[in-house]
């Protein structure tokens, strides 16, 4: 689609929700954005995802999307009565309305697609294809980054081939958990070797949704089919003892290298077991401390690996990338976000903010960032 002319404003659909878990917080950052975005530069059209997979228009209130008093936010409580918005794909591509009773209707063309969501069917490459079959410029990492940050395997496979230190791990495949005990015996002896405790996770979620802490042998079945109700493949980390750091990326102007900023401490709640979706969202002692205490030399080697971790998967757009550094001073990369949380308890904003760039600014770096790639295949 072709940009904004004629002095009219710049259209962005800010596309929120999802049929994955982690679709209140979606929401959440949909609500932060939606609040701080400049009206006067652009005209925003607020879509949900439900979590049945339908598309909606919204109301995009705010107030609505927050993650306030222990209620999660959902698509349905803004949704327009009634209204179902369809990709429609093809040249000349744009949004159609179809609600009950009427002849379809276009939304006419979107300038850009900010995509707020975050794990499957939208963080992971699905949702990148399809605006890419459309022929639609969207915010953020194309197919094959979203994919690669999304999948936590290839996620380190691609960073350790990179030279990037990363965290002691074994993967548990679907085959291999049921296949029967030889093979079952064999991943669990693989485990065993990472030493107590370990971290349990879906390979391909966020949120922390699906993990657990597993302090030995007898906790472990348990932990693995947890996980195994939100991905056929789990990932089990090896424990690091050491600060969670966090550090934000955007891609460099004009295709220059990308930039960090400053990194960031996640201090987790004193009465949470560690960063789980409760201590993330809706505990009131996490919090960040910004900059992170750490010394300059390590604090600029984070933002240094932060960088590298973004260009090892070929990102695009932002990205944050989370570590570990240890009281020896080892830096350990654990993951990295294609599309952070943007909620007012986030990380990414809120080490943006610290390094100079306030909420506004960033959403406009960002769309502009997005505005000057070429539509189709990245």
């Amino acid at each position: 689609m072709a940009g904004a002319g004629g002095g009219r404003k710049v259209r962005v659909a800010v596309v929120f929700g999802g049929r994955s878990a982690e679709h209140a917080v979606s929401c959440a950052s949909a609500g932060l954005i939606l609040s701080a975005i400049d009206r006067d530069r652009y005209e925003v059209l607020p879509i949900g995802i439900a979590t049945d997979g339908r598309w909606v228009l919204t109301s995009g209130d705010p107030a609505a999307l927050a993650l306030a008093g222990g209620a999660l936010p959902t698509v349905e409580a803004v949704a327009a009565s009634g209204a179902e918005v369809m990709p429609r794909t093809g040249p000349g591509s744009a949004l159609q309305v179809s609600t009950p009773g009427q002849v379809p209707r276009d939304l006419g063309e979107v300038d850009l697609v900010l995509p707020l969501l975050h794990g499957s069917y939208g963080e992971d490459g699905t949702l990148q294809g399809l605006l890419e079959m459309a022929g639609t410029r969207y915010a953020g990492a194309g197919v094959f980054a979203s994919a690669a940050g999304m999948d936590k395997e290839y996620m380190k496979l691609i960073m350790s081939a990179r030279g990037l230190p990363v965290g002691r791990h074994v993967v548990v495949r679907d085959r291999d958990w049921r296949s029967g005990v030889p093979e079952r015996k064999r991943v669990l002896d693989e485990i065993a070797e990472l030493g107590w405790p370990v971290f349990v996770k879906p390979a391909r979620g966020g949120s922390s949704i699906g993990t657990s802490r597993v302090g030995g042998p007898a906790e472990l079945d348990e932990a693995i089919e947890a996980a195994r109700a939100h991905d056929t493949k789990v990932l089990v980390e090896a424990a690091v003892d050491g600060m969670e750091v966090e550090c934000a990326v955007l891609e460099g102007f004009g295709g220059g290298p990308p930039e960090a900023s400053v990194p960031g401490q996640v201090v987790i709640d004193e009465g949470s077991p560690f960063y789980d979706f409760q201590a993330k969202y809706l505990a009131p002692g996490t919090t960040m401390r910004i900059p992170a205490p750490v010394p300059a030399d390590a604090a600029a080697r984070i933002r240094r690996l932060a960088c590298e971790a973004f260009d090892a998967i070929s990102c695009e757009g932002l990205a944050r990338v989370d570590f570990f550094y240890t009281s020896a001073g080892e830096i350990v990369v654990n993951e990295i976000n294609t599309m952070p949380g943007m909620t007012p308890t986030s990380g990414f904003p809120m080490m943006w903010a610290a390094s100079g760039l306030p909420l506004p600014a960033l959403i406009d770096r960002i769309i502009t960032a997005a505005l000057r790639k070429r539509p189709g295949p990245r």
